[in-house]
Protein backbone atom coordinates (compact mmCIF):
# COMPACT_ATOMS: atom_id res chain seq x y z
CA UNK A 1 0.00 0.00 0.00
CA UNK A 2 0.75 3.62 -0.25
CA UNK A 3 -0.06 6.42 1.20
CA UNK A 4 0.44 10.07 0.35
CA UNK A 5 1.17 12.32 3.02
CA UNK A 6 0.15 16.40 3.13
CA UNK A 7 0.67 18.77 6.17
CA UNK A 8 -2.62 19.33 7.21
CA UNK A 9 -4.50 17.12 5.37
CA UNK A 10 -2.86 13.54 5.77
CA UNK A 11 -4.75 11.08 3.77
CA UNK A 12 -5.56 7.04 5.22
CA UNK A 13 -7.00 6.41 1.74
CA UNK A 14 -4.18 4.04 0.36
CA UNK A 15 -3.43 5.12 -3.28
CA UNK A 16 -4.79 2.73 -6.00
CA UNK A 17 -4.31 4.89 -8.97
CA UNK A 18 -0.56 3.82 -10.60
CA UNK A 19 -0.99 5.96 -13.77
CA UNK A 20 0.01 9.31 -12.57
CA UNK A 21 2.99 10.87 -13.72
CA UNK A 22 4.24 13.07 -10.59
CA UNK A 23 3.30 13.50 -7.25
CA UNK A 24 0.50 15.10 -6.33
CA UNK A 25 0.67 18.97 -5.16
CA UNK A 26 2.03 19.55 -1.51
CA UNK A 27 2.62 15.98 -0.51
CA UNK A 28 5.86 15.59 1.42
CA UNK A 29 5.94 11.90 2.73
CA UNK A 30 5.36 8.73 0.67
CA UNK A 31 4.79 6.02 3.24
CA UNK A 32 5.04 2.36 1.49
CA UNK A 33 3.45 -0.19 3.32
CA UNK A 34 4.21 -3.59 2.15
CA UNK A 35 4.81 -2.29 -1.01
CA UNK A 36 4.04 -5.00 -4.03
CA UNK A 37 6.16 -5.05 -7.15
CA UNK A 38 3.73 -2.78 -9.22
CA UNK A 39 3.63 -0.02 -6.52
CA UNK A 40 7.63 -0.18 -6.17
CA UNK A 41 7.92 0.54 -9.92
CA UNK A 42 5.15 3.71 -9.45
CA UNK A 43 7.20 5.34 -7.26
CA UNK A 44 10.82 4.31 -9.01
CA UNK A 45 9.48 5.94 -11.74
CA UNK A 46 7.97 9.43 -9.78
CA UNK A 47 11.16 9.64 -8.13
CA UNK A 48 13.72 8.45 -10.72
CA UNK A 49 15.29 6.29 -7.95
CA UNK A 50 15.94 2.46 -7.66
CA UNK A 51 13.71 1.70 -4.08
CA UNK A 52 15.63 -0.98 -1.91
CA UNK A 53 14.08 -4.28 -1.25
CA UNK A 54 13.48 -5.95 2.17
CA UNK A 55 16.73 -7.87 1.72
CA UNK A 56 18.38 -4.73 1.10
CA UNK A 57 17.16 -3.06 3.97
CA UNK A 58 17.89 -5.68 6.40
CA UNK A 59 21.81 -5.21 5.67
CA UNK A 60 23.73 -4.43 8.37
CA UNK A 61 26.80 -3.13 7.18
CA UNK A 62 26.96 0.76 7.60
CA UNK A 63 27.74 1.28 3.41
CA UNK A 64 24.76 -0.45 3.00
CA UNK A 65 22.36 1.37 5.32
CA UNK A 66 23.45 4.85 4.83
CA UNK A 67 24.58 5.82 1.37
CA UNK A 68 23.85 8.51 -1.17
CA UNK A 69 22.71 8.11 -4.88
CA UNK A 70 21.55 10.25 -7.72
CA UNK A 71 21.41 13.28 -5.27
CA UNK A 72 19.15 11.52 -2.84
CA UNK A 73 20.23 10.01 0.86
CA UNK A 74 19.06 5.99 1.43
CA UNK A 75 19.11 4.95 4.73
CA UNK A 76 17.93 1.87 6.83
CA UNK A 77 17.35 1.02 10.13
CA UNK A 78 15.67 -1.98 12.13
CA UNK A 79 12.38 -0.80 14.27
CA UNK A 80 10.70 -2.57 17.17
CA UNK A 81 7.39 -3.13 16.60
CA UNK A 82 4.78 -4.19 19.08
CA UNK A 83 7.09 -3.11 21.68
CA UNK A 84 4.04 -2.78 24.38
CA UNK A 85 3.25 -6.70 24.15
CA UNK A 86 4.93 -10.12 25.37
CA UNK A 87 5.72 -11.20 21.68
CA UNK A 88 8.06 -7.61 19.81
CA UNK A 89 9.39 -7.65 16.67
CA UNK A 90 11.66 -5.93 14.59
CA UNK A 91 11.77 -5.28 11.41
CA UNK A 92 13.37 -2.32 8.83
CA UNK A 93 12.68 0.34 8.00
CA UNK A 94 13.93 2.25 4.89
CA UNK A 95 13.90 6.12 4.31
CA UNK A 96 14.72 7.64 1.32
CA UNK A 97 15.27 11.51 1.81
CA UNK A 98 14.91 13.91 -1.58
CA UNK A 99 14.56 17.57 -2.25
CA UNK A 100 10.91 17.29 -2.48
CA UNK A 101 9.39 14.21 -0.66
CA UNK A 102 10.60 11.79 1.81
CA UNK A 103 9.92 8.25 1.21
CA UNK A 104 9.70 5.44 3.59
CA UNK A 105 9.32 1.68 3.30
CA UNK A 106 8.43 -0.44 6.12
CA UNK A 107 6.86 -4.08 6.22
CA UNK A 108 5.10 -3.56 10.04
CA UNK A 109 3.02 -1.40 12.00
CA UNK A 110 4.93 0.74 13.56
CA UNK A 111 2.81 3.31 16.49
CA UNK A 112 5.31 5.94 16.06
CA UNK A 113 4.48 6.16 12.13
CA UNK A 114 1.01 6.25 13.32
CA UNK A 115 1.67 9.05 15.54
CA UNK A 116 3.24 10.83 13.04
CA UNK A 117 0.42 10.79 10.94
CA UNK A 118 -1.53 12.43 13.02
CA UNK A 119 0.59 15.18 14.08
CA UNK A 120 1.26 15.91 10.19
CA UNK A 121 -2.26 16.73 10.57
CA UNK A 122 -1.55 19.71 12.60
CA UNK A 123 -0.62 23.38 11.51
CA UNK A 124 2.60 24.64 12.14
CA UNK A 125 3.82 21.46 14.36
CA UNK A 126 6.21 19.65 11.39
CA UNK A 127 8.05 22.20 8.82
CA UNK A 128 6.78 22.07 5.32
CA UNK A 129 8.89 20.58 3.41
CA UNK A 130 10.65 16.80 3.24
CA UNK A 131 13.78 17.16 6.08
CA UNK A 132 10.91 18.50 8.18
CA UNK A 133 8.76 15.39 7.52
CA UNK A 134 12.07 12.91 7.93
CA UNK A 135 12.87 15.13 11.49
CA UNK A 136 9.28 15.17 12.32
CA UNK A 137 8.83 11.29 11.80
CA UNK A 138 12.08 10.48 13.89
CA UNK A 139 11.56 12.80 16.57
CA UNK A 140 8.42 10.18 16.51
CA UNK A 141 10.15 7.15 16.88
CA UNK A 142 12.48 8.09 19.41
CA UNK A 143 9.59 9.41 21.55
CA UNK A 144 8.11 5.90 21.38
CA UNK A 145 11.36 4.23 22.30
CA UNK A 146 11.66 6.53 25.33
CA UNK A 147 7.93 5.36 26.37
CA UNK A 148 9.29 1.94 25.84
CA UNK A 149 11.97 2.54 27.95
CA UNK A 150 10.04 3.57 30.78
CA UNK A 151 7.61 0.97 30.74
CA UNK A 152 11.20 -1.37 30.67
CA UNK A 153 12.44 0.69 33.87
CA UNK A 154 9.54 0.42 35.58
CA UNK A 155 9.46 -3.13 34.92
CA UNK A 156 12.95 -3.22 36.42
CA UNK A 157 12.27 -1.48 39.64
CA UNK A 158 9.69 -3.93 40.25
CA UNK A 159 12.01 -7.11 39.82
CA UNK A 160 14.05 -4.95 42.02
CA UNK A 161 12.20 -4.85 45.00
CA UNK A 162 10.26 -8.44 44.46
CA UNK A 163 14.18 -9.79 44.27
CA UNK A 164 16.08 -7.84 46.98
CA UNK A 165 13.07 -7.04 49.01
CA UNK A 166 11.68 -10.19 49.76
CA UNK A 167 8.08 -9.37 49.52
CA UNK A 168 7.67 -12.44 46.95
CA UNK A 169 10.45 -14.63 47.56
CA UNK A 170 10.98 -14.78 51.45
CA UNK A 171 10.36 -17.74 52.71
CA UNK A 172 7.05 -18.42 54.99
CA UNK A 173 5.09 -21.38 56.28
CA UNK A 174 2.55 -20.61 53.76
CA UNK A 175 5.10 -19.92 50.95
CA UNK A 176 6.71 -23.80 50.29
CA UNK A 177 9.89 -23.98 48.32
CA UNK A 178 8.41 -24.88 45.59
CA UNK A 179 6.73 -21.88 44.77
CA UNK A 180 9.04 -19.75 45.66
CA UNK A 181 11.41 -21.20 42.59
CA UNK A 182 8.37 -20.69 40.32
CA UNK A 183 8.55 -16.75 41.79
CA UNK A 184 12.26 -17.03 40.84
CA UNK A 185 11.53 -18.77 36.93
CA UNK A 186 9.02 -16.29 36.37
CA UNK A 187 11.72 -13.24 37.59
CA UNK A 188 14.09 -14.93 35.44
CA UNK A 189 11.98 -15.03 32.51
CA UNK A 190 10.94 -11.30 32.82
CA UNK A 191 14.40 -10.33 33.18
CA UNK A 192 15.67 -11.66 29.83
CA UNK A 193 12.77 -10.55 28.35
CA UNK A 194 13.79 -7.11 29.06
CA UNK A 195 17.21 -7.51 28.17
CA UNK A 196 16.37 -8.71 24.56
CA UNK A 197 14.31 -5.80 24.40
CA UNK A 198 17.03 -3.48 25.27
CA UNK A 199 19.22 -5.04 22.73
CA UNK A 200 16.77 -3.99 20.27
CA UNK A 201 16.19 -0.86 21.30
CA UNK A 202 19.77 -0.02 21.46
CA UNK A 203 20.01 -1.71 17.46
CA UNK A 204 17.64 0.68 17.13
CA UNK A 205 18.50 3.91 18.72
CA UNK A 206 22.26 3.30 16.66
CA UNK A 207 20.44 3.55 13.43
CA UNK A 208 18.21 6.26 14.21
CA UNK A 209 21.73 8.04 15.87
CA UNK A 210 23.24 7.78 12.59
CA UNK A 211 20.76 8.52 10.42
CA UNK A 212 20.44 11.56 12.33
CA UNK A 213 23.78 12.50 11.73
CA UNK A 214 23.76 11.58 8.19
CA UNK A 215 20.89 14.10 7.39
CA UNK A 216 22.36 16.73 9.38
CA UNK A 217 25.66 16.14 7.58
CA UNK A 218 24.69 15.49 4.02
CA UNK A 219 21.29 17.39 3.62
CA UNK A 220 22.79 20.56 5.61
CA UNK A 221 22.67 22.64 2.57
CA UNK A 222 18.89 21.96 1.52
CA UNK A 223 17.59 21.84 5.39
CA UNK A 224 15.56 24.71 6.55
CA UNK A 225 17.25 26.91 8.67
CA UNK A 226 14.46 26.12 11.18
CA UNK A 227 14.82 22.76 10.94
CA UNK A 228 18.50 22.79 11.92
CA UNK A 229 17.90 23.19 15.73
CA UNK A 230 15.73 20.83 15.61
CA UNK A 231 18.24 17.66 14.36
CA UNK A 232 20.85 18.94 16.76
CA UNK A 233 17.92 18.36 19.19
CA UNK A 234 16.95 15.00 18.06
CA UNK A 235 21.12 14.16 18.52
CA UNK A 236 20.94 15.13 21.81
CA UNK A 237 17.68 12.75 22.65
CA UNK A 238 19.11 9.99 20.85
CA UNK A 239 22.76 10.47 22.86
CA UNK A 240 20.54 10.63 26.05
CA UNK A 241 18.61 7.63 25.48
CA UNK A 242 21.74 5.61 24.86
CA UNK A 243 23.08 6.31 27.76
CA UNK A 244 20.05 5.24 29.58
CA UNK A 245 19.94 2.09 27.63
CA UNK A 246 23.55 1.45 29.44
CA UNK A 247 21.99 2.34 32.82
CA UNK A 248 19.37 -0.48 32.33
CA UNK A 249 21.69 -2.76 30.55
CA UNK A 250 24.02 -2.95 34.10
CA UNK A 251 21.07 -2.76 35.98
CA UNK A 252 19.38 -5.71 33.84
CA UNK A 253 23.09 -7.55 34.54
CA UNK A 254 22.53 -7.17 38.21
CA UNK A 255 18.98 -8.76 38.72
CA UNK A 256 20.10 -11.99 36.29
CA UNK A 257 23.20 -12.19 38.57
CA UNK A 258 21.21 -11.72 42.11
CA UNK A 259 18.33 -13.91 40.65
CA UNK A 260 20.73 -16.76 39.20
CA UNK A 261 22.93 -16.50 43.10
CA UNK A 262 19.12 -16.55 44.82
CA UNK A 263 18.55 -19.66 42.52
CA UNK A 264 21.91 -21.33 43.39
CA UNK A 265 21.03 -20.64 47.12
CA UNK A 266 17.69 -22.50 46.65
CA UNK A 267 19.85 -25.30 45.31
CA UNK A 268 22.59 -25.92 47.82
CA UNK A 269 19.81 -26.08 50.42
CA UNK A 270 17.95 -28.86 48.76
CA UNK A 271 21.61 -30.74 48.28
CA UNK A 272 22.18 -29.80 52.47
CA UNK A 273 18.72 -31.56 52.89
CA UNK A 274 19.75 -34.55 50.80
CA UNK A 275 23.58 -34.50 52.58
CA UNK A 276 21.82 -34.51 55.84
CA UNK A 277 19.24 -37.30 54.95
CA UNK A 278 21.77 -39.47 53.86
CA UNK A 279 24.22 -39.09 56.44
CA UNK A 280 21.31 -39.65 58.65
CA UNK A 281 20.11 -42.81 57.45
CA UNK A 282 23.80 -44.23 57.08
CA UNK A 283 23.92 -45.24 60.97
CA UNK A 284 20.46 -47.05 61.25
CA UNK A 285 21.28 -48.55 57.95
CA UNK A 286 24.32 -50.48 59.18
CA UNK A 287 22.76 -51.52 62.20
CA UNK A 288 19.56 -53.08 60.69
CA UNK A 289 22.22 -54.78 58.90
CA UNK A 290 24.10 -55.83 60.92
CA UNK A 291 21.72 -57.26 63.04
CA UNK A 292 20.35 -58.64 59.85
CA UNK A 293 23.19 -60.90 59.29
CA UNK A 294 22.54 -64.70 59.20
CA UNK A 295 24.82 -65.67 61.95
CA UNK A 296 24.28 -68.86 63.68
CA UNK A 297 25.38 -67.72 66.84
CA UNK A 298 24.12 -63.74 67.90
CA UNK A 299 23.66 -63.42 71.76
CA UNK A 300 20.83 -60.62 70.99
CA UNK A 301 18.58 -63.17 69.44
CA UNK A 302 18.23 -65.25 72.86
CA UNK A 303 17.52 -62.05 75.28
CA UNK A 304 13.73 -60.90 75.85
CA UNK A 305 14.22 -57.27 75.18
CA UNK A 306 16.73 -57.99 71.76
CA UNK A 307 14.09 -56.31 69.62
CA UNK A 308 13.72 -52.99 71.80
CA UNK A 309 17.53 -53.36 72.04
CA UNK A 310 18.02 -53.06 68.10
CA UNK A 311 15.39 -50.95 67.67
CA UNK A 312 16.68 -48.22 69.93
CA UNK A 313 20.25 -48.42 68.64
CA UNK A 314 18.24 -47.82 65.57
CA UNK A 315 17.07 -44.72 66.92
CA UNK A 316 19.54 -43.54 68.88
CA UNK A 317 22.01 -43.46 65.66
CA UNK A 318 19.55 -41.27 63.69
CA UNK A 319 19.35 -39.10 66.48
CA UNK A 320 23.02 -38.37 67.28
CA UNK A 321 23.92 -37.20 63.70
CA UNK A 322 20.33 -34.38 63.93
CA UNK A 323 21.56 -33.37 67.46
CA UNK A 324 25.35 -32.77 65.56
CA UNK A 325 24.05 -30.99 62.67
CA UNK A 326 21.35 -28.97 64.67
CA UNK A 327 24.09 -27.78 66.92
CA UNK A 328 26.14 -27.09 63.87
CA UNK A 329 23.23 -24.67 62.76
CA UNK A 330 22.77 -27.10 59.70
CA UNK A 331 19.04 -27.71 60.09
Amino acid sequence: MIFFRDRGNPDDDAVTDLSATEFPAHVIWVDMFNPTPDEVQFIERLTSLHLPNHEDLKEIESSSRLYTESGALFMSSPLVANAGTSSPEVSPVGFILTRKVLVTIRYAEFSSFATFVQTLAKDDVCHYSSVGAVAGLLDAIIDRMADVLENVGEDLAVLSRRTFRGDHLSATKSRGTSRENADMRVILRRIGRAGDLLSTIRDSLLGVSRMIGYVGGLAEEWTPTDVKPYIKSLREDAVSLNDYVGHLNNKVQLLLDATLGLINIEQNNIFRILTIVSVVGIPPTLVASMYGMNFKFMPELDWAWGYPWGLGLIAISAIIPLVWFKLRGWS
